[in-house]
C-alpha cells in the first residue's frame, strides 16, 4: 500500500508560526464550545420572572456560538493542523469552567455568561500578537469579528444586572 503524502502547505505563513496560532486557535475553540454547552445549559434550566426574556436571549447566543465553532475550527484546518474535538481535550484547553451539577439562579447565570464571554476575549486577544507578526489577515479577521461578538454579548448581559 502506498501512503499518499500531501502537498506542503504554503500560504506565506511558516509552519512555526501556523502552529503557533492553531495552538491559540485551538484554545478559542475550547472556550467557545465551553461557553457554548454553558450557554446552553442556562437556556434550557433558567427559571424565574425573566424566563421568557434569557430563554430567548440565550437561544440566540447559542446559535451563534454553535456557527463560530465551525468558523475556528475550519481555520485551524487551513493552517494545516487537526482540530481538537472531545470533551477531554476542550476541558484541558478551556479557560471557562463548568458549572456541574448546580442550576445556578437566573442572576448568576447572567454574571456567569458574562465572565464566560470576557474569557474569550481574553483567549483572543492573546491570539493577536503572533497572528499580526505573521500576517495572517484571516486569522486576525476571525478575531476581530469574535471579540466584537463577545464583547457586545457581555455588555448586554452585564446591562441586565444593573
Amino acid at each position: 500500500m502506498k501512503i499518499k503524502t500531501l502537498p506542503q502547505i504554503d500560504i506565506g505563513i511558516d509552519e512555526k508560526d501556523r502552529k503557533e496560532i492553531s495552538d491559540g486557535l485551538s484554545k478559542l475553540l475550547a472556550d467557545t464550545y465551553t461557553l457554548y454547552l454553558k450557554t446552553h445549559n442556562f437556556h434550557w434550566n433558567v427559571t424565574g420572572p425573566m424566563f421568557n426574556t434569557l430563554h430567548l436571549m440565550f437561544e440566540q447566543q447559542y446559535n451563534e456560538l454553535a456557527l463560530a465553532v465551525d468558523l475556528i475550527a475550519e481555520r485551524i484546518r487551513a493552517l494545516g493542523f487537526p482540530t481538537p474535538a472531545t470533551y477531554a481535550e476542550f476541558s484541558k484547553l478551556s479557560s471557562i469552567s463548568e458549572t456541574p451539577g448546580i442550576v445556578p439562579s437566573a442572576e448568576d447565570m447572567i454574571k456567569l455568561l458574562v465572565e464566560g464571554n470576557e474569557s474569550v476575549v481574553k483567549t483572543t486577544r492573546a491570539i493577536f500578537p503572533t497572528s499580526e507578526r505573521a500576517n495572517d489577515e484571516s486569522t486576525c479577521d476571525l478575531l476581530t469579528q469574535r471579540m466584537q461578538v463577545h464583547e457586545k454579548t457581555a455588555w448586554m448581559l452585564r446591562s441586565m444586572l444593573s
